[in-house]
């Protein structure tokens, strides 16, 4: 796709997704907006039970900083404060341009996401047709692995991934590629990395973590 029109697009799909800023958590917390009762859609936020619990949000990937901030996050707490990892609660969000970190391998092959958001393997220098957040992510130059998505999965952390964006970004996958976007969407939407939980939009989600008393992290 053209600058140009991966530019407009984007900011029509953020448009359409509404960033955490459309409705901030102090703004929902401070205007009053209901909390509703428990739903099957907040079971992430029952399962929560660590005495520190933080949201990273992650609207962009900024070369993998979000994910070493988590890590630093659980490793500040074992050894800075004695705290064991089943007492912290690092969560980080998937939405925006960090939407299809969400998804499998497969799925970065298949659509050629890496193409797609410019992002290239450092392994290789081409696009990255793997997620490079799932095993080892390089950030700075440096690999990281005991950042990467399933070793923070093991120490007890919450990946969030937002329905609203996976359908604006497989729509404008679907569009570049020539492809039917609802097939796209279901082909994406059963490829979601494990232990990723897709919530319906990620301006709730972050609202319910604030409105639960989670600390707040905008990445």
């Amino acid at each position: 796709m053209a600058n140009g029109g991966w530019k407009a697009g984007l900011v029509m799909g953020l448009a359409v997704v509404g960033l955490a800023a459309a409705i901030s958590p102090e703004r929902a917390l401070h205007e009053g907006v209901p909390v509703e009762a428990t739903s099957p859609n907040d079971a992430w936020l029952e399962r929560l039970d660590g005495k520190y619990q933080q949201l990273f949000d992650a609207p962009a990937p900024n070369g993998g900083v979000p994910l070493v901030h988590m890590l630093n996050y659980y490793d500040t707490y074992n050894q800075a404060y004695g705290v064991k990892d089943s007492e912290v609660d690092g969560i980080l969000t998937f939405y925006g341009t960090t939407t299809f970190f969400g998804l499998n391998d497969a799925m970065w092959a298949k659509y050629r996401l890496g193409a797609f958001l410019d992002l290239d393997d450092p392994k290789t220098g081409e696009h990255a047709v793997v997620n490079p957040w799932r095993v080892e992510p390089e950030v700075i130059g440096m690999k990281l692995p005991q950042a990467s998505i399933e070793s923070l999965q093991k120490r007890g952390a919450t990946f969030l991934l937002c329905n609203n964006a996976l359908g604006v970004f497989a729509n404008m996958v679907a569009s570049q590629q020539g492809l039917d976007a609802a097939e796209v969407y279901e082909d994406m939407k059963a490829n979601v990395l494990p232990g990723v939980t897709m919530v319906p939009a990620m301006v709730i989600a972050i609202q319910k973590a604030q409105a639960k008393g989670i600390a707040y992290h905008r990445q």
